[in-house]
């Protein structure tokens, strides 16, 4: 049937035909639909069935497809008259999707068949539920929420028609308020907007840039939205334990409902995730995604996150890194359930290593690892040796009879991608770090995964859009191992601009000496965002204001600098640091003593608490706050124009230019007006007086480049498209309050940024790292 065809046969059901061209472009639909349509006489339905029937083709799964013909003849007929019977009649045949025939009274009680609602029953429900919110409608008119009333009358007549409840929602409000009045008509008034603190400047923030639609939900909305984590998590319609029969693509054995009754006793119906880190490089960035996704979803349905290290690889693992990695996961604010690694399953995995081979579903095979690279290998001519044979051939390999690269346990499956018999185990002959000498065989991420999740009864197997090819090998080793299978879903992993995430990169940047370590601020790992001083919330909310979808995207590190914003706004005491000193000489200091000025941490939120500052005879402004020759519009110090001193309640007037020997101004003399008499500046600056010496370090994006890693832009490779200069260290002058700050103690350094101490600091030197500016940088 051509396109053209199968549309008209689409309008036929009532589509229109920018409906029906839609739908021809959702393949699994157009299967189901044209399925529906061999079981039906167009000439004969009822008036309606045909949108039910296109309602049932949209909602149908593939595990009960052969139900199809089945439920079409209930529409036909007449007993399945709504979408809301339709969803009944599925949501009963996939609880009993492993039952041949179906209980028809069972069926039919579950759907509503033969139910009807009469209009006096609608009246009776609708005139009870009103009479609970008449206060409310009364004051607030037409801008009550009628939807609270209909919700409550569908909760009493199940199968009410939708509209009928409406209309007498309607009706009977209508009665009570009469007709709408001009203020009804009137918009709603906008809430006032909120200010922030310091920051005045609304922030540009940038969306991901999807290529494809997503498959998982609904992105969660704009960057700036105020969505958290757990509310993302909530909005995620993934199944419910041990429901995961209900999720596309899932595979139904005969065995599965007795696995999904034990695997419900086991886990007592909670949510189980995981996050399955590698133990051989630090997170970054992407994983803090993961890390939330998994940990988040967990959190919000009051269920357990396991933290497993997928430590299958046996070469020498260093502390640091599974140190680091459960160190990161506690600093986003999740606590594992359970730390796990996968070698703690290496015995039952070799088992059933065994089972897939005594059941001819893996052999033992000698094509080198070259030779079944890429999608279109040639096929192993060990495919179909006996079963005995790879048995010995496999306690060979286990015994360390065979040599490395000479053997692999292959599965006989195709994957989606194509590509045939994944290795299950491969030969090394290392060493690993928790088990020893034991095994000289080890299990690859393929076969592994998915029975690790097995093992620990994981409710869902949450991964990255790129393992989607992998998801037909999961569902299968599981169901021919006769084990639980948990259910894989899918989202888009998380891709920033100018930076590379890599173990292998960063570990080239770290040996060309253009970063120090894998903690360095200028890289988006999480130790390095922790050093640079971005709060966990920050991240989390950065992650939260992406959404969850299967889109595929990239965003600005600019998003990530506008979630740090926002947060350090909240959090960040005001703190007065001048980062490179004029000298100012108040000539007219009379108290003869330094005067002690109280400094709000937040001048917005004055109840928050205050610090104490020193005002003295000598003190020190910005040497950018000072202008001998100003261009047009400068608003600061001036030979001629005075400026203010936050906080202190003085103009500062200049009497004195003091140049050195190169003719560079090099100190001020002053005097001091009290802000109360003197005419009110155009300016007021942040300024120290007998002030500490601290170390401040200001980092500037590593590469010139949005994608560093693309050969098109940067021919030469990633580490030629680093820039120069990416650190500047000054020592500049802190007023005293800031002793004593603790590692990671977070501060706006007022009119500067956002500022955070470094671990480098000691009881001599105070280092602080450069977060992020009060402003996105337009030039970046």
């Amino acid at each position: 049937m051509s396109p053209e065809e199968t549309i008209e046969k689409f309008k036929l059901l009532g589509l229109s035909e920018q409906k029906a061209k839609e739908t021809l472009k959702n393949a699994n639909v157009t299967k189901f639909l044209l399925a529906a349509l061999n079981e039906i006489d167009l000439q004969k339905i009822p008036n309606g069935a045909g949108l039910l029937i296109y309602h049932l083709a949209t909602k149908i799964k593939p595990q009960i497809g052969d139900k199809l013909s089945f439920v079409c003849k209930y529409i036909i007929d007449g007993k399945l008259d709504s979408t809301l019977r339709i969803d009944a009649a599925l949501e009963y045949l996939l609880s009993h999707v492993n039952e041949s025939k179906v209980d028809i009274n069972e069926f039919e009680n579950a759907c509503g068949v033969g139910v009807v609602v009469s209009p006096e029953q609608v009246e009776q429900a609708v005139e009870k539920h009103m009479a609970k919110f008449k206060q409310e409608l009364i004051e607030k008119r037409y801008r009550f929420n009628s939807g609270i009333i209909m919700q409550a009358v569908r909760a009493d007549l199940k199968w009410a028609d939708g509209k009928a409840i409406k209309n007498e929602v309607d009706i009977q409000i209508l009665d009570l308020l009469g007709p709408k009045t001009e203020a009804d008509l009137a918009p709603v008034p906008k809430a006032e907007k909120k200010t922030k603190g310091d920051v005045n400047k609304k922030v540009k923030k940038e969306e991901p840039q999807a290529n494809e639609t997503s498959d998982v939900t609904e992105s969660s909305g704009d960057i700036g939205g105020a969505v958290s984590i757990p509310e993302l998590m909530k909005k995620l319609q993934f199944h419910a334990p041990g429901e995961n029969y209900k999720s596309d693509g899932y595979v139904v054995t005969p065995n599965t409902k007795k696995l999904l009754e034990e695997h419900l006793k086991i886990t007592s119906g909670k949510v189980r995730t995981r996050f399955p880190p590698e133990p051989n490089g630090i997170l970054h960035i992407g994983h803090a995604k993961a890390i939330n996704i998994n940990f988040g979803y967990a959190a919000a349905h009051d269920g357990v996150c396991f933290l497993r290290y997928d430590d299958t690889n046996p070469e020498k693992e260093e502390e640091k890194f599974f140190v680091a990695i459960k160190d990161m996961v506690e600093w986003l604010g999740y606590k594992p359930y359970k730390v796990t690694h996968s070698s703690d399953y290496f015995d039952q995995l070799y088992e059933w290593a065994v089972k897939l081979i005594k059941k001819d579903l893996a052999y033992i095979c000698h094509q080198k690892s070259e030779e079944i690279k890429g999608f279109n290998p040639p096929p192993s001519p060990w495919r179909n040796r006996p079963i005995e044979e790879s048995l010995q051939l496999f306690e060979d390999m286990k015994n360390g009879k065979i040599d490395e690269g000479e053997a692999t346990l292959r599965m006989k499956i195709t994957l989606e991608e194509g590509k045939q018999d994944p290795v299950a185990y491969r030969i090394k002959f290392k060493p690993h770090h928790r088990t020893g000498n034991k095994w000289c065989i080890y299990p690859t991420y393929d076969y592994t995964h998915c029975l690790c999740d097995s093992i620990e009864h994981i409710t869902h197997s949450l991964c990255t859009k790129e393992f989607q090819s992998r998801r037909s090998s999961y569902y299968w080793l599981c169901n021919v191992l006769d084990i639980y299978c948990p259910v894989q879903w899918e989202y888009g992993r998380l891709n920033v601009n100018y930076t590379v995430v890599s173990k292998r990169k960063i570990g080239k940047l770290i040996e060309h000496g253009i970063v120090n370590d894998w903690d360095d601020p200028r890289l988006l790992t999480l130790p390095a965002l922790r050093r640079r001083g971005v709060p966990a919330a920050a991240v989390n909310a950065f992650c939260a204001r992406l959404g969850v979808t299967g889109a595929l995207g990239a965003v600005d590190p600019c998003a990530l600098d506008a979630a740090a914003r926002d947060a350090l706004n909240l959090t960040a005491p005001r703190v007065m640091v001048v980062l490179e000193p004029l000298k100012i000489t108040i000539t007219n200091f009379e108290s003869g003593k330094p005067i002690i000025v109280q400094v709000p941490d937040f001048p917005n939120e004055p109840e928050k608490g205050s610090h104490n500052v020193v005002l003295d005879k000598v003190l020190f402004i910005e040497a950018a706050d000072f202008k001998e020759q100003p261009e047009k519009g400068y608003r600061r110090l001036t030979p001629t124009q005075t400026v203010g001193l936050r906080h202190a309640g003085y103009v500062l007037k200049v009497s004195k230019v003091i140049k050195n020997s190169a003719g560079q101004v090099s100190e001020l003399e002053c005097t001091a007006e009290s802000t109360e008499s003197a005419v009110k500046p155009k300016a007021f600056v942040h300024w120290v007086s007998q002030p500490v010496s601290v170390e401040i370090r200001l980092y500037e994006p590593l590469f010139k480049h949005k994608n560093p890693e693309d050969p098109s832009e940067v021919p030469g490779g990633f580490i030629t498209d680093c820039r120069e200069d990416t650190l500047k260290v000054v020592y500049a002058y802190a007023d005293r309050s800031i002793k004593g700050a603790k590692v990671y103690e977070k501060f706006q350094f007022e009119r500067i940024g956002f500022f955070s101490v470094d671990p480098d600091t000691s009881s001599t030197n105070i280092v602080f790292n450069r977060t992020v500016s009060l402003k996105e940088d337009a030039g970046k």
